[in-house]
């Protein structure tokens, strides 16, 4: 079967076995590129691509796939913290084990979340950048009192902001850098940030949004940070003189029984502007390249690439 494999600087489109061991076989159907993709190249990594997709069951039933899988035996996947299980790094899809841009990822039943009806299979890819952004607000404790700003305005930032929607937030504005950001920010609702807010998301991962976040929390309020940092100088100095609860948000997991994928498939399907306005580009999987290319330029409009096997 054909598969796309990290070959630093870039990708390949190679020809692999069907995958054997455990678990059920998943047709897969779509395969979304974010930054973490290319941070993955930047390592070092030769797996084979991707960790946001979604497919179709031996049955029939679309799913989509998490990338955290957790050992599902350790205490915190017993109580559905298997992001803090410690096989996380080993398991990691794309870094340290083989992703799903591939036609066929045979994935453990627990990590399967069937799809709700009206969510496409073709976009379903979006619920696992959707589920790092649903938990972000869920660490922030985002509620009906709560005002939020989003520092970021990538589909991760827009999904953060849909999320903080759906849990109630009072006020939820969002920093957009780019034409097209500004537009998806306008056409979910949000505004333009001020000042003193009580929960602020980064989710760019970059000095300038760390630092642009750290100004837009009220004293004593809350910083989540969603973005992945490499050489940052982080500014403690301001985040010690306003007290602010620095808080690190990695992945997603589940609450009270129920995982934050199924809620945020539930969002996805309740809201079909998002894959509409966030899935810019699609590619066949023999374009990997490509699309890799595409994704790498959010100035030119791009939110995700799709990759379709």
């Amino acid at each position: 079967m054909k598969a796309v494999r990290n070959a630093p600087p870039g990708v390949e489109v190679v020809e692999i076995d069907e995958p054997e061991g455990e678990g059920e076989l998943i047709k897969i159907s779509s395969v979304s590129i974010c930054a973490s993709d290319m941070l993955y190249l930047q390592f070092g990594s030769q797996q084979i691509a991707g960790h946001e997709f979604a497919g179709t069951r031996e049955d029939g039933t679309p799913v989509a796939v998490e990338a955290i899988f957790g050992c599902g035996k350790c205490e915190f996947c017993e109580q559905g913290s298997f992001q803090y299980c410690h096989t996380l790094m080993e398991t990691a899809l794309g870094l340290s084990a083989p992703g799903g841009m591939s036609e066929y990822f045979r994935a453990p039943e627990r990590v399967l979340t069937p799809l709700p009806e009206g969510l496409s299979v073709s976009d379903a890819c979006l619920v696992e950048p959707a589920s790092v952004a649903w938990h972000g607000c869920h660490n922030g404790r985002v509620g009906p009192d709560t005002t939020v700003a989003v520092v970021g305005a990538g589909a991760i930032g827009i999904l953060t902001a849909a999320a903080a929607q759906e849990m109630g937030a009072a006020t939820i504005d969002v920093e957009a850098r780019h034409p097209h950001q500004h537009d998806a920010r306008e056409r979910i609702g949000a505004g333009i940030p001020t000042s003193g807010y009580d929960v602020v998301i980064e989710t760019g991962g970059s000095e300038s949004s760390l630092h642009r976040a750290v100004e837009l929390v009220r004293p004593g309020g809350t910083l989540i940070t969603i973005g992945v940092f490499i050489g940052v100088a982080w500014p403690m100095n301001e985040i010690s003189i306003k007290e602010v609860s620095l808080r690190p948000s990695l992945g997603y997991c589940a609450h009270q029984g129920r995982r934050e994928f199924a809620e945020v498939a539930d969002m996805l399907a309740s809201r079909p502007e998002l894959p509409e306005m966030l899935i810019s580009k699609r590619f066949p999987l023999e374009d990997a390249p490509a699309a890799y290319a595409a994704a790498q330029d959010r100035s030119k409009g791009i939110f995700r690439i799709v990759v379709e096997p």
